[in-house]
């Protein structure tokens, strides 16, 4: 499979875009869409591409993760997936956004199906497998491709750091033990696509992040 990145707005959260070439199906990760210009960006290089959206996969339901649900759901008709210990975040949307100092209208979700740990995500020929890996947030997940060697990891892991544990739910201890036993025993030239920054792999994380 295929991976687009796009960076959008003020928290600079990372959408992603990984779709078949083949098939022409995607799914888009992490909607971040937080205006009609990034709206209008994300659904651009839909049409480009002429990609059909079968599934929008949150990795966590923090806002910044998810202020961009609503639009693709009604766009596109595809359904949210994601992991139901989130299913409180999502039903705060709009109390996360008021926290956070964001005045633009923002909108509660509703998860369409429960994603489970180590189920496989079908996305045309290709393949997504979930991995849990909370602390974070309690329902974060990972999604792996292990033919095209890279992990999503959301705000769990990022280059030389890890997610903060100080919002509901967060705990570092679960953290970095997810992180050990769910995304370290993968290859380390795994390319890992984090929630915010670079990407990085997971041998470079495992040699010198600070925090493993």
């Amino acid at each position: 499979m295929k991976i687009a990145k796009f960076t959008f707005s003020l928290f600079g959260i990372n959408t992603y875009v990984v779709y078949d070439p083949a098939t022409k199906d995607c799914a888009i990760i992490d909607p971040g869409m937080f205006n009609s210009e990034e709206e209008e960006a994300m659904d651009n290089f839909i049409k480009r591409n002429d990609l059909k959206v079968t599934a929008i996969i949150d990795t966590h339901l923090h806002v910044d993760h998810a202020v961009g649900v609503q639009f693709a759901k009604r766009k596109y008709g595809a359904p949210l997936l994601a992991h139901q210990a989130d299913e409180f975040l999502g039903d705060r949307i709009q109390q996360q956004a008021q926290m956070f100092g964001m005045r633009e209208k923002t909108e509660d979700v509703k998860i369409d199906r429960y994603l489970l740990p180590g189920e496989v995500i079908k996305i045309g020929d290709g393949e997504l497998k979930v991995i849990h890996v909370p602390g974070h947030s309690p329902g974060s997940v990972a999604l792996y491709d292990a033919k095209d060697g890279f992990v999503i990891t959301g705000d769990a892991l990022f280059s030389g750091s890890v997610g903060r544990t100080d919002l509901p739910g967060g705990d570092m201890r679960t953290l970095i033990s997810s992180i050990k036993n769910g995304l370290l025993s993968l290859p380390d030239s795994t390319v890992v696509y984090p929630g915010h920054g670079p990407a990085t792999t997971i041998g470079q994380e495992r040699h010198s992040n600070p925090y493993l």
